[in-house]
C-alpha cells in the first residue's frame, strides 16, 4: 500500500463518484446558505418559495424544514423590514474581440508619446501596442532586457506541453533498509504543514507530511529502521544557471533542483542555502525520527529505486502559474522551465527548458527572442522584443475558452488591486484602475510591463512597455512613467474612426 497526503490528491485521481457526493455536499450549503440569507433579509414570497423549492429537490418532498436546525423555518423577528434582495446589474458588459474594433495607431501613439517621451526615462525605450488580433497599432524602439516579463513565455509554455491539472509528486521508496526521498520538482514543497487555521495559496505539500506518511507506511511493514537516501536527479545540468550574475547567489535566487524545502530558504527565512536538495533530506530524516522511525546515519545522495512508500502532491500546474505571474516568483518559474524542458523530449535542464519554449513560441505563431537564458528573467542578457511580448498575449487572448492557456490571463495582476500591481497605479484614471492586467519586470536599471487593457470606448488591447537604461536615482520615477501608459491606454477613446484620446 502506498500511502498519500488526502489534502493533495491529484484532479484526475477522483473518480465520478466523489464529484457526485462532492456537487451534493456544494449544493446542501448552498441552500442551508440561501435559507439563512431569506431569515436574515425577510425576503419576498417568491424568494422563500425558491428557497423551500430546493429544499424539497435534495431532501425530497417529504421532508419538511425544521425550524430548531433550518434557518429558513425561523419567522423574522418583529419588526424587521428590509427591501428585497434584487439581482444587480453586471459591472461590465462582456467585450467581443471580435466586433469591439481595433485601436486607432494615431490615438495610440499620442497617449504613449506623451507619457514616455522624458529623457529621464533613457534612451532605450521600447513600445507596443495591438489590438486582440493583427499587426501591432503602434510599435517603436528595439529588442531589450525584459526582466520578469519574461515569465509570460515561460508559463505559456508551460501550460501548452504539461497536462492540464497535472501535479508533481514527491515520493519515499524503500530497497532494502535505505528509504529514499524522489524529488519531483514541487516548486513549493514546504518543510512543515500550514499552522492551523492557516491555509497557503495554492494548497501546498510539505516534507513533515511525507515523513509521517511513510512512518505509517513502513510500521505497516513491520519496517523500525532505515538509512535515508534522497535523489534529485529528475534535473540536469547546473543548478545555478551560468547567464546569472554570481551575485545572486546565497540571496537572489536558490539553487534549481527537483527537491527541495521552502524553496531553497532555510528555517530562519532569509537567504538560500547552499544544497536545497541535502536540507530538504535532513529535515525529512527529522520528520521521520520524530514519527517514530530509527534512522541510521546522515542523508546522503542516492538512486530513487524500490517499492513506493507514500507520496504528496504539488498543485495542479495551472494554480502554480497563477501564483508565479502574481507574485513574481522567480524559483517557481525556474523549476517550470525544468518541467518545459522534460515535457519538449529534453532533459530537465535550462538549455532544454528554453529550447522548450521557443518550440512553443514557434508553434504559435510569436515572433522569436532575440535572446533567451531562462525561464524568470533574472538573467540580464535576455533580449526580447516588444512584439515578441504582445504576440504572446494575443495568443493568450484568442484561444479558446477552454484551452489552458487562457489561465495566464486569471493570473495577471490587476492594477491597483492584486499581486505585484497591487500597490502601484495610485494616481491613475479611475477608468484604468482595475481595467489593466500586466505582468511586470523589474532589475537594476530595468523597468517593463505587458499585459492587457480594455480602452474607455471598449477597444480590447495588449501591450508591452519596455526599458532598460535607466539611471538609479529614476527607477521609480520609470516605473510610474509605464504605469501612466498603461492607465492612458485604459482611459482613452483609442478606437479607430473614434474621437481621439483622452482621459488622463
Amino acid at each position: 500500500m502506498v500511502r498519500r497526503d488526502p489534502r493533495h490528491s491529484s484532479a484526475t485521481a477522483r473518480d465520478d463518484a466523489g464529484r457526485v457526493s462532492t456537487w451534493w455536499v456544494l449544493l446542501l450549503v448552498l441552500v442551508l446558505a440561501a435559507g439563512a440569507a431569506t431569515w436574515r433579509l425577510d425576503l419576498a414570497d417568491p424568494a422563500r418559495e425558491r428557497v423551500e423549492s430546493l429544499y424539497e429537490r435534495v431532501l425530497g418532498d417529504d421532508e419538511e424544514p425544521d425550524p430548531r436546525t433550518d434557518p429558513a423555518a425561523v419567522p423574522p423577528p418583529p419588526g424587521l423590514s428590509l427591501p428585497a434582495l434584487v439581482d444587480p446589474d453586471p459591472v461590465a458588459d462582456p467585450v467581443d474581440a471580435e466586433s469591439a474594433g481595433e485601436p486607432s495607431p494615431t490615438a495610440v501613439r499620442r497617449v504613449l508619446e506623451r507619457r514616455l517621451g522624458e529623457q529621464r526615462l533613457g534612451k532605450r525605450v521600447s513600445v507596443a501596442v495591438a489590438g486582440a488580433t493583427g499587426a501591432p497599432a503602434y510599435a517603436e524602439g528595439r529588442a531589450l532586457v525584459p526582466a520578469s516579463t519574461t515569465k509570460l513565455l515561460t508559463s505559456v509554455a508551460a501550460l501548452e506541453t504539461i497536462e492540464p491539472g497535472t501535479t508533481f509528486a514527491t515520493t519515499t521508496v524503500l530497497r532494502g533498509n535505505r528509504l529514499v526521498v524522489v524529488g519531483g520538482g514541487d516548486p513549493f514543497l514546504m518543510r512543515e504543514p500550514d499552522a492551523p487555521g492557516t491555509t497557503s495559496v495554492p494548497a501546498r505539500a510539505d516534507i513533515t507530511t511525507l515523513a509521517r506518511l511513510s512512518a505509517e507506511e513502513l510500521g505497516e511493514r513491520g519496517v523500525r529502521r532505515v538509512r535515508v537516501g534522497y535523489d534529485a536527479t529528475l534535473f540536469s545540468g547546473p543548478a545555478f544557471n551560468p547567464r546569472w550574475p554570481d551575485t545572486y547567489r546565497g540571496d537572489v535566487v536558490s539553487p534549481i533542483t527537483a527537491l527541495w524545502v521552502d524553496q531553497g530558504r532555510p528555517e530562519t527565512g532569509f537567504g538560500r542555502v547552499d544544497d536545497p536538495a541535502a536540507v530538504a533530506a535532513e529535515v525529512f530524516a527529522a520528520a521521520l525520527a520524530d514519527a517514530g522511525v530509527r534512522v541510521q546515519g546522515s542523508p546522503s545522495p542516492a538512486r530513487g529505486r524500490g517499492d513506493e512508500v507514500a507520496v504528496v502532491e504539488s498543485a495542479p500546474v495551472d494554480d502554480i502559474v497563477d501564483r508565479l505571474l502574481q507574485v513574481s516568483d522567480n524559483e517557481a518559474t525556474e523549476v517550470l522551465l525544468r518541467h518545459v524542458g522534460l515535457a519538449t523530449g529534453g532533459a530537465g535542464s535550462f538549455v532544454d527548458g528554453v529550447r522548450g519554449v521557443e518550440r512553443v513560441l514557434e508553434r504559435l505563431g510569436v515572433p522569436a527572442p532575440r535572446r533567451l537564458y531562462d525561464g524568470s528573467g533574472l538573467s540580464r542578457e535576455n533580449l526580447l522584443s516588444p512584439a515578441t511580448l504582445v504576440g504572446l498575449l494575443q495568443a493568450v487572448v484568442g484561444a479558446d475558452e477552454d484551452d489552458p492557456v487562457r489561465a495566464v490571463l486569471g493570473g495577471l495582476p490587476v492594477a491597483g488591486f492584486s499581486g505585484s500591481l497591487t500597490f502601484r497605479f495610485d494616481d491613475a484614471p479611475p477608468a484604468a484602475v482595475g481595467a489593466v492586467r500586466a505582468k511586470t519586470g523589474t532589475l537594476s536599471g530595468v523597468s517593463s510591463l505587458a499585459g492587457t487593457v480594455v480602452s474607455r470606448d471598449g477597444v480590447p488591447m495588449v501591450f508591452a512597455l519596455m526599458l532598460d537604461r535607466v539611471g538609479e536615482a529614476d527607477e521609480g520615477f520609470a516605473q510610474a512613467a509605464l504605469d501612466s501608459a498603461a492607465a492612458a491606454l485604459g482611459a482613452c477613446r483609442c478606437a479607430r474612426g473614434g474621437s481621439g484620446a483622452g482621459g488622463g
